[in-house]
């Protein structure tokens, strides 16, 4: 079986699983997913599972991927902000979606993997840096959308902070041992409201920035 008919494969999946934005399945389609995975895992670039890759974290599998992406809402307006960029893989997901992201990660090998795989695809409009995630980025917020690709225990202030009026927050939760949901936060000038989406599994959301040997 051909890497494009895998492709082609994962395509029809993802909208047999109900996503619809066409933008977001086309981001996906042009993006080389085996760029983004070690050697042994690359001929499993298009299967729809997660998949290991350096420091212990995961890539998402693509199905999380695009619901995460479809549920943000993007436009070509939109400023972004990404918490964990690991592989890179979602960053460059958002990318073609969005005027601009910001993206942080705790690993700076992650992050300097990320930034090659960036400079070769072309990703002019993203913006990375190494930090703690759950600060995010006041000197760049307010940010219209922001995506968390780790599972925090609550919702970490700084980030609510930094959503902008009438901007949407994706990000995982802890809801119980081994229990994770997926929320859909909005801002609007009276408040947060929380809509759950769907259960996950996402490595947790650590503070601080991680020693590396």
């Amino acid at each position: 079986m051909t890497e494009d008919y895998r492709k082609i494969e994962l395509i029809m999946a993802l909208r047999n699983q109900g996503i619809r934005d066409q933008a977001v399945l086309e981001a996906i389609e042009r993006t080389p997913r085996e760029m983004f995975l070690s050697s042994p895992f690359q001929p499993m670039a298009y299967a729809d599972q997660a998949l290991p890759i350096a420091c212990g974290q995961t890539i998402s599998q693509p199905y999380v991927v695009a619901f995460m992406t479809d549920r943000l809402k993007l436009n070509d307006r939109c400023k972004v902000l990404e918490i964990g960029t690991g592989s890179g893989y979602q960053t460059a997901i958002l990318s073609p979606l969005c005027r601009r992201v910001y993206t942080i990660e705790r690993y700076r090998t992650l992050a300097k993997e990320a930034e090659e795989r960036f400079k070769t695809l072309g990703l002019a409009n993203v913006t990375q840096m190494v930090g703690d995630g759950h600060k995010g980025w006041p000197q760049q917020a307010p940010f219209d959308r922001i995506i968390v690709t780790a599972a925090a225990s609550e919702v970490p202030k700084a980030l609510a902070d930094q959503l902008a009026i009438g901007g949407i927050m994706i990000i995982p939760l802890e809801e119980g041992p081994m229990a994770q949901e997926l929320y859909r936060i909005t801002r609007d000038e009276t408040g947060f409201t929380r809509e759950r989406l769907l259960p996950v599994r996402f490595v947790p959301l650590v503070e601080g920035v991680a020693r590396e040997t």
